[in-house]
Order: structure tokens, then sequence, then C-alpha cells
């Protein structure tokens, strides 16, 4: 079958080590487990961190890509593939699993005509989605409705920053924040980002590291390094801090007298469970969200895609479409 791949991990180039061709058919370990026809999947810097070979041993490659996607299962249902690999028995929270993994890690990804998934992760899609639109909300929106709502609790009327808008990340945590009637603000460095943040929703936006007319209630983190410090400066006390990823360093200095003097909150944000996806779609059709899609690619041009990731030259999610 024919899948877009990672043939060796390249850390100082990870788009050299990009590759569109044959790879095996998808293998069925034992137990519960389904074949899903790839109709769409979204790119997610994971898919980069994986091309740079970052915490993953050189034997796993050649590797097939892709966290999330929508498809149709080997019963002739149209799906939605969560993108982690746990057992059943850890549905509350997939992290406690010790064998946890996720697809285009551990197991062969979702960038591929078909894929092998347990079929405890797999949940109808909503008639109201496309497949494109389907395809790319397990990566980002769900972990977004996580952060937003179990993790950081957040209530109608409170203030919360996104750093560095523009992702799909963090579009989707703009217009779900507005949806559920949180006042949305956000940073970005770029005038077309921050003007497309307003249209999805955002009251307020600034330059990063910009001073807030106010302290916010949370802020929503994945930028890492370069944000952290003012994501520490912009957070009231008693507030929180949700980190989702660290783009530009994962170890900034953690200044921690500020986290103790203030009593302030750092929640870490792994993906979502199956239970939190059900919510999360049913709050979406009944609010008419759909992600934010930037641009859509056929598989076999899934490198111009990456490109564009890579560079940071997005306003969504990018696509690739089977």
């Amino acid at each position: 079958m024919k899948a877009v791949y990672a043939e060796r991990p390249r850390p100082d180039d990870p788009l050299a080590a990009l590759r569109f061709g044959e790879r095996p058919e998808p293998e069925l370990p034992d137990g519960d487990w389904a074949v899903v026809e790839v109709r769409a999947a979204g790119l997610n810097h994971h898919d980069l961190w994986t091309l740079r070979g970052s915490g993953l041993p050189s034997h796993k490659y050649p590797l097939t890509l892709g966290v999330e996607c929508a498809g149709t299962d080997d019963t002739g249902r149209d799906v939605i593939v969560h993108g982690m690999v746990y057992g059943r028995e850890f549905l509350e929270c997939p992290v406690r699993d010790p064998a946890w993994t996720m697809l285009g890690e551990g197991r062969p990804g979702t960038f591929a005509e078909r894929v092998a998934v347990p079929r405890h992760t797999l949940i109808a899609k909503p008639p109201q989605l496309s497949f494109a639109e389907a395809g790319a909300i397990t990566g980002t929106w769900l972990t977004a409705y996580r952060m937003l709502f179990t993790r950081g609790a957040l209530l109608p009327g409170q203030t919360v920053l996104v750093q560095g808008s523009g992702g799909g990340l963090s579009t989707a945590l703009i217009q779900l924040g507005r949806a559920a009637g949180l006042r949305m603000w956000a940073t970005s460095r770029t005038r077309w980002k921050r003007d497309l943040a307003r249209e999805l929703g955002a009251d307020r936006v600034f330059v990063p590291g910009a001073p807030l007319p106010e302290p916010v209630d949370a802020v929503m983190e994945s930028v890492g390094q370069d944000t952290w410090a003012h994501s520490l400066r912009s957070v009231r006390a008693g507030g929180c801090v949700v980190v989702a990823g660290a783009t530009t360093g994962a170890l900034p200095p953690a200044h921690l007298t500020r986290i103790f003097w203030n009593e302030l909150r750092v929640l870490g944000v792994m993906c979502g469970t199956m239970a939190e996806l059900r919510s999360l779609l049913s709050f979406m059709v009944a609010h008419d969200l759909r992600p934010h899609i930037y641009r859509e690619f056929p598989a076999e041009c899934g490198a111009e895609g990456f490109r564009l990731l890579a560079e940071g030259d997005v306003g969504g999610k990018i696509v690739l479409n089977w």
C-alpha cells in the first residue's frame, strides 16, 4: 500500500527523511483490532518530531507517520481514530497504561491507505463532519478540549490566554473557548495569524511577550521556552498554566519562586480520553464548530504540507487526503 513515512531519523534536516511510497499492509496484533481504510489525516508537530528521531530508537525506522485520521472500518462504519494505542482497561486514563504509545510512533501511523488500530479506539464519525474535518480532530481539538474543560476546569466568563496562535491546537482552543463562553486572548508574532485569531473568536490579540491589560485565569501553553516566562507572568495568583507541548524547547527556566509565591498550578495534557472525544464531538455538532483547515493535499503531495508546517506558515490544520 502507499504511505507517507520517515525513512530514517534526520535531527538536523527532518524533511529530508520524508518519503512517499510502498509500505507493508497493516499487521493485526493479538486482540480486538480493526483495519481502517483511511480517507483523511491531519498533520501534527508530532510528525515532525518523528522525522527528527525524537525519543525513538533508529531500529523503528522506516516508520509510517500520522497520529490522527478518519476513514471506514472493516464493518463499513465511518469512524474517527483516537490515535493512542493502549489497553481497554485504561479507557479512563490511557497514559496509565505502562505500554501506551501513539500511532506514528510505537505503531505504523495514519498516513497510509490503511491502518491497524485497537477497536476500542474507534468512534463513529458524525455525519455533519466531512472526512477532512473529522480527520483533523484528535491530535488537536481533543487535546484542546481536555486543556480547557478537564484539566483547566474553566467556566464561562473566565479569561484564557492562548500562546502562539496560528496552528491547529491554538485555533481549536480559540473556537472551543469562545463557544463555551470564555473570554479568549491570543498571542502571535504574525499579523495575519492575529487577524485569524480574531476571526475565529479571540476577544483580544497581542504580540508575544506584551504586557496584558489584566492577569488571566489560565494560560494555554504549547510553545515552551520562548513563551514560558510570559505565561507565568500573565496568570493571576491561584490560576493555572496548562501545558501540551514545547515546540521552541522543553527546558526553560522554571521560575519556581513565581509558581509557589502565587500558588500557580502547572498542568500537563497528553491528548484526551474516548469519553472526552464523545463529549467533544457532541459539543462541536451542537455549536456547529469545524476545524479551520488551512490546506488540503493529496497524500502523494504531502511533502508540501510538511514544509508549511515546519516553516510555521500555517493558520489551522493541514490535511492529507487519500
